[in-house]
């Protein structure tokens, strides 16, 4: 798993490249909260182009920043899902409550 965080225009954006499971979901987490908690974004998106498997794991990382993001003030975006991960995250919802976006 690789992950590449850029901010531009007021968001930071974290590029994640790889498989997101239970084995890789923990270094994701504590990279991704030791960024939002340092940095207090208003926008955090997560770029998910470069995801090639995902399982429930997945969706509870999402979930779970989310929420972190929300208690410092900020939102969560997903972007660039492929085909398979936007179904995943449609199944779980989370195309409702958080939306998702290519760009």
């Amino acid at each position: 798993m690789k992950i590449n965080i850029k901010y531009e225009n007021d968001v930071a954006t974290a590029f994640l490249t790889g498989e997101i499971d239970h084995h890789s979901a923990k270094e994701i987490r504590s990279q991704l909260d030791s960024y939002i908690i340092a940095a207090q974004p208003e926008v955090f998106a997560i770029d998910l182009s470069g995801i090639t498997f995902m399982d429930s794991s997945g969706v509870g990382l999402i979930l779970g920043r989310s929420r972190l993001l929300q208690e410092c003030g900020g939102r969560l975006e997903i972007i660039n899902p492929q085909p398979y991960i936007k179904r995943v995250l449609r199944l779980a919802g989370i195309d409702v409550k958080l939306g998702m976006r290519n760009v």
